[in-house]
């Protein structure tokens, strides 16, 4: 195809990949703090266990939010 058909579909097929990298590293990073957790979790025992499961589910968190903002910032660059 060519003209503005061609340049429509160009745009269409950009976020896919994008997206698609996006979730892949978020569960690298997902699985790789996952495994630190439960590695210092093995370590301790009684109440710095708990301080590590929480500090583990803290830290999972932080990693989704982060990818998340990084998708909503590059949508809306690219609305703009």
């Amino acid at each position: 195809m060519s003209g503005p058909d061609r340049a429509a579909d160009d745009d269409d097929a950009s976020p896919l990949p994008r997206l698609s990298s996006r979730i892949f590293v978020t569960w690298v990073e997902l699985v790789v703090v996952g495994f630190v957790g439960a590695v210092l979790g093995d370590f301790a025992s009684g109440p710095p266990e708990l301080v590590v499961y929480l500090g583990t589910v803290l830290a999972l968190v932080a990693v989704l939010m982060y990818n998340v903002d990084r998708l909503v910032s590059g949508r809306l660059a690219d609305a703009t």
